[in-house]
């Protein structure tokens, strides 16, 4: 099993990479697009600006690849935290908006938008950084076999997705409001928060989808 961790200049790639060791799961960094073409898997992490980290993808052509891979291939592919927000149609983060641009877009693979989580009602401190519990778990025998309802999991984040298809999203938590903590359409996984630093639930995640997650 070729698990492919992409790197395209952000994200928790030494994290993501450690989890896939303690799996024994041997992870292949890829830093070139042509790259994802000879792994089974692969693995979009994701920190920072959703703008910037979009930009990136596509200035060093990602964009046109993962489309090929997951779209036209099939591939499976999991979104870790803003890596997750990538995969929206379009996210308010980044954006003038109110100078007449448009929101930068996203992948597309779970359409959906990216807001702030004050734009959603949350009234507590932003970002939210911390340990929560993830509960309306959709796939018990997919990406969440195992981990039971309530699990903690540990989140950094500002901004949280709404997918277009309220089926699409697989799991919520809550902080301040009731927002997705994980989307799947297809071949296509997300998850908000960071499996990677959330201890042995984490773990089971990750080894949820190389192991193949379904429903």
């Amino acid at each position: 099993m070729k698990v492919g961790v992409i790197d395209y200049g952000v994200g928790n790639l030494g994290s993501v990479l450690r989890a896939l060791d303690e799996l024994r799961v041997s992870p292949q960094l890829i830093t070139q697009p042509a790259q994802a073409s000879s792994m089974d898997k692969l693995i979009l992490p994701g920190v920072g600006n959703f703008a910037d980290c979009i930009e990136q993808l596509e200035k060093d052509g990602w964009v046109e690849e993962l489309k090929s891979q997951v779209l036209g291939g099939g591939k499976s592919l999991l979104g870790v935290c803003v890596g997750m927000q990538l995969l929206a149609t379009c996210s308010a983060e980044g954006s003038p908006s109110a100078d007449g641009e448009q929101h930068p877009g996203g992948l597309g693979f779970v359409p959906g938008r990216v807001e702030h989580l004050r734009q959603l009602g949350c009234g507590l401190r932003v970002p939210h950084v911390g340990w929560n519990s993830v509960r309306g778990i959709a796939e018990q025998e997919g990406l969440f076999a195992g981990i039971p309802e309530g699990t903690d999991f540990y989140f950094v984040h500002s901004y949280a997705y709404v997918p277009d298809d309220p089926a699409d999203s697989i799991a919520v938590a809550d902080y301040g409001t009731t927002f997705t903590a994980a989307v799947r359409r297809g071949n296509v996984w997300g998850t908000q928060f960071h499996p990677e630093k959330s201890s042995k639930a984490g773990l089971r995640l990750i080894k949820n989808f190389v192991d193949g997650a379904s429903c």
